[in-house]
C-alpha cells in the first residue's frame, strides 16, 4: 500500500491513516495532558490547562494550488485558517506561528505578496506572529508553497464537539461549499466562482461571549466540507443528525459548478464559514444574532437526535421529501484545497 491524495483530502480515508500512523500507537496517558484536551478529542485543536483559563492551541498545513485564487491566496487562507480553528475551539486567537517551505526559482515577488497578505490578516485579528522557520527545497522536490502554522489562544471554557446533546439544533454561518467550488473551477480554468475565506473573528467572539456555555459544538467546514463535519460529530457522540436539504444554503454558481462538474457541493469546502450546534433553547436567538452581525444566508439546517437504529449516522431529507444516508467522502473531491 502507498500513500496517496485522498489520504490527505479529510475524509475516511485520512481518518484511516490518522488511526494507523498515530492513534493506534499512542496509550491512552499520552492523548492529553491532565485537565486538557487531546487526541482522545481530535477537535479543530488542542489544550493546556492554564490556571483558571485553557491554553488553545492549533496546527495546520496549506498547499492550495493555485496559490493565488478568486477571493484569496495562500497567505490569507493560512491566517484566516489558524484563527478560525482557534475560534472554533471556543478561544480567542492572540498569536501565531510559521512555517515556510518554497520551492527553488519561485518568484520572490509572489511569496512577498503571500507573506505580506498572511500578516495582514493576523494584524487587522490582533494576533501576533511570534515565530517560525523558512526553507527552500531544490526545484523539482516541492511544488510551490507549503505554509504550515500554529495558532494560540485562550479560552474560559473550550467548545468540544462531543459536547452536543439530543435535541440540539444545527446552524450554518453562510453558504457552503464556496472555497471548495473556487478552487475547482481556478484548476479547471473556469471564471465566475470566488472563495469564501476570511477569518470569523468578527462573529464568532460576539457569540461565544453573548451564549457562552449554549454553543456545544463548532467547526468550519474545510476539507470534505458540511458532510465531513456532520459525520465526525455523529460519529462522536453516537447520535443521529438529520438535515433538511432546501435549509442548506448553497451559491447559485456553486450549485451551477457542482453540477457541471458531477461533485457533491456538501463535500466542498468552506474557509469563512461555521458549523454550529446550539442549544435548542437559543437557536433562533443565534440565528438572529448572526443575521444582525451581517451572515445573512445563516440558517438552522438540522437537528440532533437519540436514535438507536441510526446511531451516528447523518440523514438528509431532499427536497423533495426522501430521505438518504449523507456519506461523508471518502477520498479526494479537489486535489490541494487548502
Amino acid at each position: 500500500m502507498r500513500v496517496n491524495l485522498s489520504h490527505g483530502a479529510g475524509g475516511k480515508a485520512t481518518q484511516d491513516m490518522v488511526q494507523k500512523l498515530i492513534l493506534s500507537l499512542l496509550d491512552e496517558d499520552m492523548k492529553r495532558v491532565e485537565g486538557g484536551v487531546g487526541t482522545d478529542e481530535l477537535d479543530d485543536g488542542a489544550t493546556l490547562p492554564a490556571g483558571e483559563n485553557h491554553l488553545v492551541m492549533s496546527v495546520d498545513s496549506y498547499t492550495v494550488n493555485p496559490p493565488f485564487f478568486p477571493g484569496g491566496n495562500l497567505g490569507v487562507l493560512a491566517a484566516s485558517g489558524t484563527i478560525n480553528d482557534v475560534l472554533m475551539m471556543g478561544a480567542k486567537p492572540v498569536a501565531a506561528m510559521d512555517s515556510i517551505i518554497v520551492q527553488e526559482g519561485f518568484e520572490l515577488e509572489e511569496l512577498k505578496k503571500i507573506t505580506s497578505s498572511m500578516i495582514q490578516v493576523f494584524r487587522e485579528n490582533g494576533v501576533k506572529l511570534v515565530g517560525g522557520d523558512f526553507k527552500v527545497m531544490p526545484f523539482g522536490d516541492l511544488r510551490g508553497v507549503v505554509i504550515t502554522t500554529v495558532g494560540v489562544g485562550w479560552a474560559e471554557k473550550p467548545i468540544l464537539d462531543s459536547s452536543l446533546k439530543p435535541g440540539d439544533k444545527l446552524l450554518v454561518t453562510g453558504t457552503v461549499g464556496d472555497h471548495g467550488a473556487a478552487i475547482l473551477a481556478a484548476q479547471q480554468g473556469i471564471e465566475g466562482v470566488e472563495s469564501d475565506v476570511k477569518p470569523l473573528t468578527q462573529v464568532m467572539l460576539p457569540l461565544l461571549e453573548e451564549f457562552g456555555d449554549q454553543i456545544r459544538a463548532a467547526q468550519d467546514p474545510t476539507r470534505g466540507g458540511l458532510a465531513q463535519v456532520l459525520n465526525e460529530w455523529a460519529s462522536k457522540t453516537g447520535l443521529l443528525i438529520t438535515v433538511r436539504e432546501e435549509s442548506i444554503p448553497i451559491a447559485e454558481e456553486v450549485k451551477a459548478l457542482s453540477e457541471l462538474l458531477g461533485v457533491d457541493p456538501l463535500q466542498l469546502a468552506s474557509e469563512g464559514k461555521a458549523v454550529l450546534g446550539v442549544s435548542p433553547e437559543v437557536s433562533e436567538d443565534v440565528l438572529n444574532f448572526l443575521k444582525e452581525r451581517g451572515c445573512d444566508r445563516a440558517s438552522i439546517i438540522g437537528e440532533v437526535k437519540e436514535s438507536s437504529k441510526y446511531r451516528g449516522m447523518v440523514i438528509l431529507e431532499t427536497k423533495v421529501g426522501g430521505l438518504r444516508v449523507m456519506e461523508r467522502p471518502l477520498g479526494a473531491v479537489v486535489p490541494r484545497i487548502c
